[in-house]
């Protein structure tokens, strides 16, 4: 039979089992106390917006069916695809629309961005559609979190009635341990990318800026 020192560390374990779980409750895009406005499973601090509007970031023309069908074209949809990408510096993406407005017209500037923020919006959706997934996994983990610490819980209350079962007890132990690892840095992940769909919408600000610039006066 195990010693008492066996006992002591069980309960120690559980105790800071309970802690972590409380701490992790508080921190941001936690599943159960993430702020939201309309979706109750949504993980982030941020708020859900699928999609922009163009009239968020833009100030310019509005489209109509033959921008739209110009923003379609294989030289504007070449370069809108590098004025998308977060790894292209602003300064550059500045420069090459510098480069497209030479020879284009307010047509063609507000093809431009308009391809460019359709792109844009694209990829912010992926990303919040993702988290979406991401969260879902959160959840079911700290769910199970949630049941390891019950288990370990009534092994203890079996110990105590003089019913140990210090094999399962070290199982649920180092089980309960690694869960709470895995969450804790899935959790540091999810703040990270609960940031992006801002960071996208600030490009696309950004860009539509740049763009506007160029337009006639």
């Amino acid at each position: 039979m195990r010693t008492a020192p066996i006992f002591v560390r069980v309960l120690v374990t559980g105790l800071v089992a309970s802690l972590v779980a409380t701490l992790v409750a508080g921190l941001p895009g936690h599943p159960v106390a993430a702020a939201t406005f309309d979706d109750p499973e949504w993980p982030c601090i941020q708020r859900k917006i699928p999609h922009l509007s163009l009239g968020q970031v833009w100030a310019g023309p509005q489209p109509d069916d033959a921008i739209e069908a110009m923003a379609r074209e294989p030289e504007i949809q070449r370069l809108a695809a590098r004025l998308e990408l977060r790894r292209t510096p602003l300064p550059e993406a500045e420069a090459l629309i510098e480069d497209f407005a030479q020879e284009a017209d307010a047509a063609r500037l507000t093809a431009l961005y308009l391809a460019t923020f359709q792109r844009i919006d694209r990829a912010r959706s992926n990303i919040i559609s993702g988290i979406a997934r991401y969260a879902t996994k959160q959840k079911a983990l700290d769910d199970q979190i949630d049941a390891r610490r019950q288990e370990m819980a009534a092994l203890t209350a079996a110990m105590e009635r003089g019913e140990p079962d210090y094999d399962r007890m070290d199982e649920v132990e180092l089980q309960l341990d690694w869960d709470t690892r895995i969450f804790l840095d899935r959790q540091q992940s999810l703040i990270y990318v609960c940031e992006t769909p801002v960071i996208l919408e600030q490009r696309a600000f950004a860009l539509g800026r740049a763009v506007m610039a160029h337009l006639p006066q």
